[in-house]
């Protein structure tokens, strides 16, 4: 490769790193439930993606990330013999200016209910719905990523989207 060739790929990957590193590191970190490892993990990845050729990954470079990402993360996860739930981390919700601080706490409350629901699906539902909606992949790139076909991407989003709507209505209800 060409000096040109050189800097034009390396300032490719630092704008690559620079836009996905954040989302790569939040997903493997769910998945290995350590931020040591979805460190590494996310390390690998990029080495990876350094050695890769920028013309066959560039126009897909989101699933292929993620896609490799998840099959380091769950190699990890093999190796060690710990396929158990995940958990998700307390989010952190920056306070509305508009809120008022009991409106604030009823938010807050509400998305940590909608978390500890997320975290009760089994895993295939709970991990499509996270690429979905926390990383705005579309039911295609999560295929890609997941290895589920298209339409089972799309029946675990229903289903566990019904399911959340079911025990959320359910919950509410028994609360009143």
């Amino acid at each position: 490769m060409s000096d040109v060739g050189k800097t034009a790929h390396d300032a490719w990957v630092s704008d690559v790193v620079a836009r996905y590193e954040r989302g790569l590191y939040l997903y493997a970190a769910r998945l290995l439930r350590s931020h040591d490892r979805a460190r590494d993990v996310v390390q690998e990845t990029f080495l990876k993606l350094c050695a890769a050729d920028r013309e066959k990954v560039a126009d897909h470079v989101a699933e292929w990330l993620f896609t490799v990402c998840r099959n380091r993360a769950l190699d990890i996860l093999r190796k060690d013999n710990r396929m158990t739930q995940l958990r998700d981390e307390q989010a952190t919700m920056r306070q509305s200016p508009q809120l008022t601080p009991p409106e604030s706490a009823e938010q807050d409350e509400q998305a940590n209910q909608i978390l500890r629901l997320i975290e009760a699906l089994p895993p295939n539902q709970r991990e499509v719905i996270r690429l979905k909606f926390q990383n705005g992949f579309s039911y295609q790139e999560i295929s890609r990523i997941s290895g589920h076909s298209v339409s089972n991407v799309g029946y675990l989003i229903h289903a566990g989207i019904k399911s959340l709507r079911t025990q959320l209505f359910h919950g509410q209800a028994a609360e009143a």
